[in-house]
């Protein structure tokens, strides 16, 4: 056994609506890691306890989820509390990139490139948002990831339905600009100030339509990485995708979404924290094409767990009273 790990718990399933995706990463992790001869244990939190997590002894935990009480801060926040290594961002950097209304916030104040958009909470200002995005358009839930609730309008006829699929996720529905396009991702490690972006990956799906299905079950969507990009916008994309993770705080690992247009020019969609680690997933192709097995990847991983909420200092304040 990798005695440097200790006792080590792959925390995956969860309770979100990315549950089975998450419960393929999970298992994937855990193979890898003990093929590594690590003393790792699966840890379903979804159908166990915060007792049996407190009681399960692990020196440090690998954080296989994917969404809500997952990957948005809730439970990098509880194993602060814990003192208990964690993988991945902290409680905020989790949280802001699980909003895509926050993340693109954070981004657009950075001067950073993401398409524009219009936060609706009802079926009222569908009309306004068309006007201001232009068709097509695409709906989506802000916190929800794995394409639940995306629709893609492409007729004024279909807004409210798309809105109310969203809505079945979130309170709130986020309406964004369409940027047609070649879709591409970047994965990172490391972090926040000393970022590393691993080859970027294109994504051709069927008809463009890089849904769940062609995310986690089908054959039939291509992946190429290195994506086939000229050096210098190849560059561009690589210093940006650095540069979205660490305004945002990341560390330990991401990957950042991207759309290129007909122009070239680049556009950020969103920031995953907890990125998926199955067959299909894009953050081992792009390791593998860096020279980074998928064994050696959860290894480099798991070796950033930590606590990132430093404890106050009981030294005195020097000049205090």
């Amino acid at each position: 056994m990798s005695s440097r790990f200790g006792h080590v718990g792959v925390l995956y399933g969860g309770h979100s609506a990315e549950r089975e995706v998450s419960l393929m990463s999970g298992r994937g992790v855990h193979e890898a890691l003990c093929r590594a001869g690590v003393d790792a244990h699966l840890f379903d939190t979804g159908t166990r306890t915060l007792t049996d997590l407190v009681n399960a002894g692990f020196d440090r935990v690998f954080i296989a989820l994917h969404g809500r009480y997952g990957e948005d801060g809730t439970l990098q926040g509880m194993l602060e509390l814990m003192k208990l290594p964690y993988t991945g961002s902290g409680p905020l950097a989790s949280s802001l990139s699980m909003d895509k209304v926050m993340t693109k916030k954070v981004w657009l104040h950075e001067g950073l490139p993401t398409p524009d958009y219009v936060v609706l909470n009802d079926e009222e200002g569908l009309d306004a948002a068309a006007d201001r995005l232009g068709l097509p358009l695409i709906m989506k839930p802000p916190h929800e990831g794995s394409t639940m609730g995306v629709t893609k309008v492409t007729d004024r006829s279909q807004l409210g339905r798309a809105y109310r699929l969203a809505a079945r996720f979130d309170a709130a529905v986020l309406a964004e600009q369409f940027i047609e396009g070649r879709e591409l991702t970047v994965p990172l490690l490391g972090g926040p100030r000393n970022a590393r972006a691993l080859p970027i990956v294109e994504i051709v799906a069927p008809g463009g339509n890089y849904d769940y299905e062609h995310k986690y079950l089908s054959d039939e969507t291509q992946y190429i990485c290195p994506a086939r990009l000229d050096a210098e916008l190849t560059e561009r994309i690589l210093r940006l995708a650095e540069r979205s993770y660490e305004v945002l705080g990341c560390e330990g690992w991401g990957r950042a979404d991207f759309m290129l247009d007909a122009q070239g020019r680049p556009w950020l969609l969103e920031m995953n924290t907890s990125p998926g680690m199955t067959s299909h997933s894009l953050v081992p192709m792009g390791a593998k094409a860096a020279g980074m097995s998928y064994e050696e990847l959860c290894l480099a991983i798991l070796e950033t767990a930590s606590c990132k909420v430093a404890a106050p200092s009981a030294e005195p304040v020097e000049g205090g009273a």
